[in-house]
Order: C-alpha cells, then structure tokens, then sequence
C-alpha cells in the first residue's frame, strides 16, 4: 500500500509538471473532457445499453478525472471502453473483473491505433482508470461510436426572445404605516385558509341584526332573482366554515379521554377476564400436578440418591488422594530427570576414557616421536665427529705451523753462529 501511496504521489507530481509546462489551465483540461464525453455517453444511450447490463450506477461530471476507487474506476474504464469498440462496429471481447489488466490495456489501445488515433502515452497510464489520459480515450471512442452510428452535429438553434415592455413600477422603497398593517391582514387571512372564527362570527352576527332591525321595511319585499341567489350561496360556501378551535391544554379534554380509555379498558377487560381465568386454572393445575409428580419421584428416588450422595463423598477423597499422590510423583519425576542428567555425564565421561585407553593413536606418535629422536640424535653425533675432526685439523696445522716457524727461526741463528 506504501509503494502504491507512493508511485500514486510520483503520477501526480508529474502530472502537476506537465501540467504546469502546458499552461495555467491544462490542469482543468480533464474536467472539460470528462464532461464532454459524459454528453457522448448520453447520446449513445450508455444508461439503458452499458450500465443496466452490469448493474452500475450512472456516472458523475468528473468521475474519470477524479481519484476515487481506481479498481471501480478501472473496471469502469474498461467496461465502457469495450462498449464503445463494439458500438463502433469492431467486435471487442467484454473484460472480466480478474483478466490480466495489461492485455486489456493493449487491446484499447490497438483498437485506438486502428481507427488513426495517436497515442502519445504509456499504457500504464491507464491502469489507475482516471486522468486525462482515461477520458481522452474516452471521448475518442465515443466519436468513433457517433461516427458509426450516423450522428453528426448541427448548429444549435437559439429560440427568439420578444422584448417585453419595461412596465413602470412605484417606488415602494417607503412603506406607510397603514399599507405595513394591510399586509399583516392579509397574510393572516392567508394562514388561516380562509376560515371564520366562531367570536368574530357573532360579532358580525351582531352588527347585522342591530343593522336590520333598522331596514326590516326594505326586505319585505324582496327583488333578487333566486338563479343568481344560489350563484352567490354556492361562490359563498367554502368560506362559511366554522371552526371551533380545541385547546389540547384544557382539563375538559383530558377528562373526557380518561372516560373514553376508561370505557375501552373496561369492554376490553369483560372479554380477556374469561381467558386469563381459563389460563389461570390450567396453570394452577400444572403447578399441582408438577408438585405432586416432584414429590413422587423424590419418594421413589430417595435410595438412589443417598447412594449418589455417598459415591459423590468417595469420588470427592479419592480426588483428593490423586491429587496428593499426583504432587508427590511431579517432585519424584523432577529427581529422576536431574539423576538421569547426571548419569548421561557420567556415561559421555566413561566413553570419553575408554575410547581413550582403547585407542592406539597416541602410542603410534609416541613411537614416530622416538624414531624421530633417535634420527636427530644420530645426525647430532655426525655433526659432533664432523665437528671434533675439524678440530683436530685445525690444532694439527696451528702445532705445524708453529715447529714450522721455530725451525726458521733456528736456522738463522745457527748461520750467524757459524
């Protein structure tokens, strides 16, 4: 996950620099692309032909120039790309989640090349499934896909837009008072949905019968014509509903609802009492039953149970006696293993002298030691004879040398004598 963190870190710097050799905007270049080809994607009905073939999710604006999920991403990549290579009338394998990610790679890329389009990027480019390398082939893909099926592009047709008339408006910059409260009124009324209160009802109850009590001598006679009566009973109608607002507050109602669950607990209680009577009595029998047939067994089992009872105290001794025994035969074990430490040392040790004593190699050195004395001595002795004899030479010539030199000292003497 490091190395990839990392090689994931270097592919974006290096993007960053070219980017940056390009120009200011080329870093936003992808995001253009990305939703340039999205258009094409829609155009070729890639929802209702690619997608719900493998249960994807639509695509978003920038979903090739952002790293999201670069295996999804990936997969993605590869799905679309092999729709897009058919679509484009070349029949092209659909990839599978665990085919070899490079040959799939080279098999876009060649289907690239084959319609004339250059690539100027490595293929491991493309093995993270988003960038602008990602959407640029892509959006070549998709051209060659529009191409084959007969799209080609128009000029867009702008619709008309009449001029309206600028229409004079007031300056409502200053608000009087009395239009301030107008509003109030009429946003209330609004609220209110176009219901009547039942205070403000009498009150204009009231008014028109003080009024009509003034006018009765006018309506005696009446000149309306009864169609346009009911006209105006039938435009008046949905405005004449009284509402009689409750107050969840007020004790009234709690008391009320108190009755009314009353009631209910007191019908509901009628029809369950029957059961859990029901139920209460056969329980009660089971319990008795139970308690009888317990009492029984315990009767019946009494023997048996003293005799589990003392089995129970011997098991519970002779444990305790294996425990004890157990202890003392660790402690013996431990003695035997430290014994058996030393007897193997004295068993190495014993073979150590007996291999020792039976074995002839140091008397066979011992004898080659000898003979080895025996010739050094020899030539020693030769040395020493060698020696002697020089000697002996020497002395020889040193007595010869010097009877020789008294004989010419006498000679001499007896002449001058003579």
């Amino acid at each position: 996950m490091a190395e990839e963190a990392g090689s994931g870190r270097g592919r974006e710097q290096r993007g960053g620099e070219e980017a940056a050799e390009r120009g200011p905007g080329a870093a936003y270049h992808m995001f253009v692309l990305m939703e340039d080809v999205l258009e094409k994607l829609k155009l070729l009905s890639y929802e209702e032909e690619a997608l719900r073939r493998h249960n994807m999710r639509p695509l978003s604006r920038h979903y090739f120039a952002l790293p999201t999920n670069p295996g999804e991403q990936f997969f993605m990549f590869c799905t679309l790309a092999a729709w897009l290579i058919t679509k484009s009338g070349h029949p092209f394998e659909q990839p599978q989640e665990y085919d070899d990610p490079n040959a799939i790679i080279s098999k876009i890329l060649s289907e690239l090349r084959s319609f004339g389009r250059p690539v100027d990027f490595p293929p491991s480019k493309l093995k993270a499934g988003y960038g602008e390398q990602a959407c640029y082939v892509l959006d070549c893909l998709a051209e060659e896909a529009l191409k084959y099926t007969g799209f080609s592009w128009k000029r867009p047709i702008y619709p008309t837009e009449e001029l309206e008339e600028e229409e004079i408006t007031e300056d409502d910059a200053e608000l009087t008072l009395n239009k301030l409260e107008e509003e109030v009124v009429e946003e209330e009324s609004d609220n209110e949905e176009n219901f009547i209160d039942l205070n403000v009802l009498k009150a204009q109850t009231y008014k028109s019968g003080m009024s009509d009590s003034t006018k009765q001598e006018e309506i005696l006679e009446s000149t309306t014509d009864a169609a346009e009566w009911n006209l105006e009973v039938e435009r008046v109608l949905p405005q004449l509903k009284v509402t009689v607002r409750t107050d969840n507050k007020d004790w009234r109602i709690h008391v009320d609802q108190m009755h009314q669950h009353k009631d209910g607990i007191e019908s509901a209680l009628k029809e369950t009492r029957g059961y859990l009577d029901k139920l209460h009595n056969e329980i009660s029998r089971t319990l008795e039953k139970i308690n009888s047939r317990e009492k029984y067994i315990n009767n019946q089992l009494e023997h048996l149970v003293q005799e589990y009872r003392s089995a129970q105290a011997l098991l519970s001794e002779a444990r305790e006696k294996y425990q004890e025994g157990s202890g003392g035969v660790t402690e013996r074990i431990k003695v035997l293993s430290e014994i058996t430490e030393v007897l193997e040392r004295v068993k190495q040790e014993m073979e150590e002298k007996g291999s020792s004593m039976t074995d002839g190699a140091p008397l066979v050195k011992i004898k080659q030691a000898l003979t080895k004395l025996k010739q050094e001595t020899i030539q020693m002795d030769i040395r020493i004879g060698v020696m002697e004899h020089t000697l002996l030479q020497s002395k020889l010539k040193e007595k010869s040398n010097m009877t020789r030199d008294m004989h010419a000292t006498m000679i001499p003497e007896t002449t001058v004598s003579g």
